[in-house]
């Protein structure tokens, strides 16, 4: 499959996780030095006309902040690029977006081997495989604790369910994210900070990483 990169973005189709090229990538020792690549996800851009960011604009800020070869997927604050090693990197990128775009949501910086522990932890592949519309992965920016958890469990229903590692939880909603209880409870509920994706987007975000050559 061949990607390729219009004005700094990449919108590919989604890849489920087994497949094979994506798993080799993942795997070969010394193939790339993924910890460059690096993942931005942003939480609540261009949602209902709330924080408007387009993306050119954005791209281009990335550029200016010293970052290289940058990607987005779809309109919703996914990134991805190299960074030569900028110090303060998350820091850096809110001052910029505060002064240009005149706010900064919260961000989830990560390289490549992270982003794909955290995909390769999902318990919910085979459900994701079929419709990615059905499982989201929530990261996280700190553990929600257990007690958390065990009420949020508690209003599961049809299937439902919802599993946590320290960086993310993962949620199977079979019935659609917008008929869950269990949805609307964990983005009320949950303090920690946190983004959700769904498994389409995610895939798609891995396989946009792995078109960047170094």
């Amino acid at each position: 499959m061949c990607y390729t990169p219009i004005y700094g973005t990449t919108d590919v189709a989604a890849q489920t996780w087994a497949d094979p090229t994506l798993e080799r990538l993942a795997v070969a020792p010394g193939e790339r030095p993924m910890s460059k690549i690096k993942v931005l996800l942003l939480r609540g851009v261009n949602v209902s006309g709330a924080n408007r960011l387009p993306m050119p604009e954005f791209r281009q800020m990335l550029l200016e902040l010293g970052l290289q070869q940058i990607h987005t997927h779809i309109q919703s604050g996914n990134v991805v690029f190299v960074d030569p090693g900028v110090a303060d990197l998350q820091k850096k990128i809110a001052a910029a977006m505060v002064d240009r775009f005149g706010f900064a949501p919260a961000m989830f910086v990560m390289d490549l081997v992270e982003f794909d522990a955290i995909l390769a932890a999902n318990p919910y592949h085979k459900q994701g495989a079929v419709d990615g519309s059905k499982v989201h992965i929530f990261f996280l920016g700190a553990p929600v604790p257990a007690a958390e958890i065990l009420a949020l469990t508690a209003l599961a229903k049809d299937g439902e369910a919802v599993v946590q590692t320290d960086k993310a939880l993962y949620m199977l909603a079979p019935n659609g994210i917008g008929h869950s209880a269990l949805a609307e409870k964990l983005e009320r509920n949950i303090k920690a900070p946190k983004t959700a994706r769904n498994y389409t987007s995610v895939t798609a975000i891995a396989a946009l990483a792995r078109t960047i050559t170094l």
